[in-house]
């Protein structure tokens, strides 16, 4: 019984070091670049499983006495802090928002929830006019849906406190737009030039008391999944056979992977965006398509800060549908900027997105 032991020891160590070295290959894919290595790129989005996994390894070992096994799954946590802290971070409450902040908020309106309204009114766009926000950033947006719905008449009467705005048709189709609405001067509008047919990244000059603002809204490009997509995945979760795992996981990854490889150049083409920048201050924000493990936000933030990393706290799920349960919509400020409160605010559900807000302020 005490050899069947040490057997037994060895081989649950053999695999808890295969779930922290894909932990740790997890944490790293998205310095891989995803046109190169399209579904490698992809396996950040499997980081929060593998950390759940040596989660309860490194519970076990302690558990049962085994201190020395036990640090193979805590290596493996250490080497990946920074990820940790990118994926979940803890901070404690701040204190007072410093006055002369602004306040910013990106949402997928997702056409305001396809122009709906509810006794006369969107819940949307009465979200937005009550939330106190200096600046809208807007993705999916969409006002022409026709009698009995929502007008851009209603937007214009709702969101009448924000005097400077642009809409802009974003991609190849031109059926998809971005939508900027500034309580400060936005001295221009142009789009970032990268191919998609449907997505789209706007930079906006904004006038903030003495400073000139880039603001970049982006809308990355979507995953393109299907509703018998999504089913599958369901299904998936839901039924966890072989056959259905084997079906719904080989037709995911592939369309993650092919979406993957496109936002790539997508993010290349942000990035230099942000490095050409004239000015001092630079946001970055919309919806990236994307976790914060992942090619995408690595290369945009390179030289930027995650409001949300910086100021916010827990998994910050932004997605609310289908148990797609990840962080894509992400408000990046430079580092002349200092973050308060940065929120992924879960009181509404009418679009398939939840709003990001956060204050910030120049850094003293």
């Amino acid at each position: 019984m005490k050899h069947l032991g040490r057997v037994m020891a060895i081989v649950l160590l053999a695999v808890n070091a295969c779930f922290t070295a894909m932990l740790l290959f997890s944490a790293y894919s998205p310095a891989v670049q995803p046109v190169v290595h399209p579904v490698r790129s992809c396996l950040g989005l499997a980081f929060p499983v593998f950390g759940v996994i040596n989660a309860c390894f490194l519970v076990f070992w302690l558990l049962v006495g085994c201190w020395r096994m036990a640090l193979l799954p805590l290596a493996g946590f250490v080497c990946c802090f920074q990820t940790l802290r990118l994926y979940c971070p803890l901070n404690l409450p701040s204190g007072d928002v410093p006055e002369g902040s602004v306040k910013l908020l990106s949402y997928n309106v997702m056409g305001f929830a396809n122009g709906q309204l509810v006794d006369g009114r969107n819940p949307v766009l009465d979200y937005l006019a009550s939330s106190g926000a200096d600046v809208l950033c807007l993705q999916e947006y969409r006002t022409d849906f026709g009698r009995g719905r929502l007008s851009q008449k209603d937007v214009d009467r709702a969101l009448k406190d924000y005097p400077y705005r642009n809409v802009m048709r974003v991609g190849k189709a031109r059926s998809s737009r971005l939508a900027c609405f500034s309580k400060y001067p936005i001295l221009s509008a142009r789009l970032v030039d990268y191919d998609s047919r449907y997505n789209g990244s706007v930079l906006y000059e904004l006038q903030v008391e003495r400073d000139t603002f880039t603001l970049i809204n982006n809308h990355l490009e979507s995953n393109k999944l299907t509703r018998a997509d999504k089913e599958a995945y369901q299904d998936m979760l839901d039924d966890p056979r072989a056959d259905n795992v084997k079906h719904g996981a080989q037709t995911l990854l592939r369309k993650l992977a092919e979406a993957s490889a496109i936002r790539a150049l997508q993010a290349d083409a942000v990035a230099r965006e942000v490095e050409a920048s004239p000015h001092r201050h630079v946001i970055v924000c919309g919806d990236f398509n994307d976790s914060p493990v992942s090619y995408a936000h690595r290369t945009i933030a390179r030289s930027l800060n995650d409001a949300f990393v910086s100021s916010g706290c827990g998994l910050g799920i932004s997605y609310n549908r289908n148990k797609f349960y990840f962080r894509i919509d992400h408000i990046l400020l430079d580092k002349s900027l200092k973050a308060y409160r940065c929120v992924v605010d879960r009181s509404i559900r009418s679009s398939d997105h939840y709003p990001v807000w956060c204050c910030f302020g120049k850094r003293e």
